[in-house]
């Protein structure tokens, strides 16, 4: 994938207000784009208009619309501007970074998107020009090279040319705004600019992502204008449920369009089909898309070594997230700190931007001490623990920052974007320091307490990245990684210590592998009317959240880093499912693989129930008012039936 930070150029300035410059993003007609880092390290793109057009009155005043335009929308999917100057000599405005390809770049190196990928796409980008439009703006120049793939969803960029619809805007008059293929016909015809226009250029989009096309051809402008105002687009190997949306926001006249409002209903609802079963008509539209979205995205979080050469300080705020797939898995192959109650909406106590302790700090807390309240499981000492005993503060405290280019490409390996949910986590930063003697790497969070599930996401990160290291350092002197969170209400505590040599799996599963299988409750059995119950759309947000979490889990799980679709036991969005009985308190996850065998079924019956053991106890500990404590598995055969084959309570659960 191309990188996004290209090198200053001479004659950039090193700081544009608080911000220190480190390359460039892009130039365009109306500036430049510089990668910039703000204070407290967090990545931001400062757009700059260029030194000629600073003295023209008119675009002085479009630049300072745009701010005002900016300013005015927030929703799911688009980037919030940071801070402006519209009055300095030479105008900008700052707007957080967001990693990722375009959706131009990514379908050149990778094909079209399918599947979930590809729903969240259209649900994403139609609820962004939804709050665009609510706003009382048009766009006017949705297009791929504005559509950033980011590891926490699609975001929709740039409102260079965007238009107010209240009378107020400042455009240039006789000048026809856009990109050719992406202009609809009235604007082509009459130069009309309406949220309608927007909509046609979301359906030529959407066509362009599922199918690696240019809906109206390319060629001349001219050519391309005929096609749109009177051809028509090329929409072939749609998926049918999208295929007759992206047809009705490619209608020629704007009024035979449905609104962008719409458009994000219906594709909320084609993309919790997907996987969930879990929406209702009536559903909250903005929460059912952003939970949707991130629980069905699946970019991977790429990162411009750029980014890491000139960045002092990291901050957690850039905007991705690393989705329960690979942390809510698999079995317990090794020691864990687990910690209950705690808050995962806990700020530190300032409210203010945190900064991570230093490990030779002082802290109040005794030098030994672990997460209160915590169970702790501690895996035997490896070979490269010269010094016996658990991970202590003390330690954590003794521990060095990188030195070789081992240590110094550990945390590229781990991945160098936010780990957790942006919005559980504005603030989550980490820091990496080594402990040459006892073996030990630790990894120390601030931000806000980590929760449980939290713990469990940082914690298979850095396993997976370190396995990740020593395919390349096979001498890398350490075995054991231990998780420090400095946030944690009472002081640093250890939440998480394994060695990430033995667990090959990075399993950070907090299940009892030791419970009995189907029939373990003897208290309850599930039922087929449960089942039915469960298959009907919820309109519960946490159920939605819950569902795509352990769905995404168990397929990431199941199938490792495997690809080949046409495997008998691939498993996807479209032949499994989650879902609530609530008459019967009950969370039901089931597969559509009639064609498994008892061996295949009871192997994914076992990592089925170990995820859903887990959900349920998590969501059961982090708030009261949630309903589910036991959960069933089953796999449906060729008439439809089902067999349950294993079932089991949150009690049953922990270790």
């Amino acid at each position: 994938m191309p990188t996004r930070v290209h090198p200053a150029r001479p004659g950039d300035p090193a700081r544009i207000g608080p911000y220190r410059i480190i390359g460039r993003l892009g130039s365009g007609g109306m500036g430049t784009v510089h990668a910039a880092l703000d204070p407290n390290g967090l990545r931001v793109a400062v757009k700059l208009i260029h030194p000629a057009q600073a003295d023209d009155d008119e675009f002085r005043a479009r630049f300072k619309r745009e701010v005002e335009v900016s300013q005015r929308i927030s929703g799911p999917c688009l980037v919030p501007l940071l801070a402006a100057d519209t009055n300095a000599a030479t105008p900008w405005l700052a707007t957080e970074y967001i990693p990722g390809p375009t959706l131009g770049q990514h379908i050149t190196a990778d094909g079209p998107l399918s599947g979930a990928r590809l729903y969240a796409l259209a649900a994403g980008t139609a609820a962004a020009l939804a709050a665009v439009h609510a706003a009382g703006v048009a766009h006017r120049d949705v297009k791929p090279a504005n559509v950033v793939l980011a590891p926490s969803g699609p975001r929709v960029l740039d409102f260079g040319i965007a238009h107010a619809l209240d009378g107020t805007s400042v455009t240039r008059t006789g000048v026809l705004t856009g990109t050719t293929g992406w202009i609809s016909p009235e604007a082509y015809s009459t130069g009309t600019t309406v949220p309608a226009g927007d909509v046609f250029a979301w359906g030529a989009l959407i066509a362009y992502a599922a199918t690696g096309r240019l809906p109206f051809g390319t060629g001349a402008p001219d050519a391309v204008a005929y096609r749109v105002i009177s051809g028509e687009p090329d929409t072939a190997g749609m998926p049918d449920g999208l295929l007759a949306l992206v047809t009705s926001a490619l209608a020629k006249a704007p009024e035979g369009r449905p609104s962008a409002a719409t458009l994000t209903e219906k594709c909320t609802a084609l993309l919790a089909t997907q996987t969930t079963q879990a929406l209702h008509p009536q559903t909250d539209i903005p929460t059912a898309v952003n939970n949707l979205v991130t629980a069905q995205w699946d970019m991977p979080a790429l990162d411009d070594p750029a980014w890491q050469a000139s960045a002092g300080r990291r901050k957690g705020r850039t905007i991705a997230v690393v989705i329960g797939a690979a942390a809510l898995s698999g079995a317990l192959a090794g020691g864990l700190l687990f910690q209950t109650g705690s808050n995962p909406g806990t700020k530190t106590p300032t409210g203010g931007p945190t900064s991570l302790p230093s490990p030779t700090a002082d802290a109040t807390a005794d030098a030994t001490s672990s997460t209160h309240g915590a169970v702790r499981s501690h895996s035997p000492a490896g070979t490269a623990k010269n010094d016996p005993g658990e991970a202590s503060l003390t330690a954590w405290k003794e521990s060095r920052s990188a030195r070789t280019p081992a240590e110094n490409d550990a945390f590229g390996a781990m991945g160098t974007g936010a780990w957790l949910d942006p919005v559980a986590y504005p603030d989550f930063d980490r820091a990496i320091t080594f402990h040459r003697q006892r073996g030990e790497v630790y990894i120390a969070t601030s931000g806000q307490e980590l929760s449980p599930v939290a713990v469990q996401e940082v914690a298979s990160t850095a396993c997976l990245g370190l396995r990740d290291l020593i395919k390349s350092y096979p001498d890398f002197p350490y075995n054991e990684y231990i998780v420090v969170d400095t946030a944690h209400q009472e002081g640093p505590s250890i939440v998480w210590e394994d060695d990430f040599r033995t667990n090959t799996a990075c399993s950070t599963s907090i299940q009892n592998r030791s419970t009995p299988t189907a029939g373990q409750d003897t208290d309850w059995q599930p039922t087929e009317s449960g089942l039915e119950q469960a298959r009907i759309p919820s309109t519960d947000k946490d159920e939605i959240r819950v569902a795509g979490q352990t769905v995404n889990s168990i397929i990431s799980e199941w199938q490792g880093n495997s690809r080949i679709i046409n495997d008998p036991n691939w498993l996807d969005h479209d032949n499994m499912s989650v879902g609530f009985a609530r008459d019967e308190a009950v969370m039901y996850i089931w597969a559509d693989k009639p064609e498994w065998d008892t061996a295949t079924r009871d192997r994914w019956a076992a990592l089925a129930a170990d995820t859903a053991c887990q959900a349920v106890i998590t969501e059961t500990q982090a708030r009261k008012e949630w309903r589910y404590a036991q959960y069933a598995v089953t796999v449906v055969d060729n008439a439809g039936s089902s067999t349950f084959l294993r079932w089991g309570s949150a009690g049953n659960c922990a270790t």
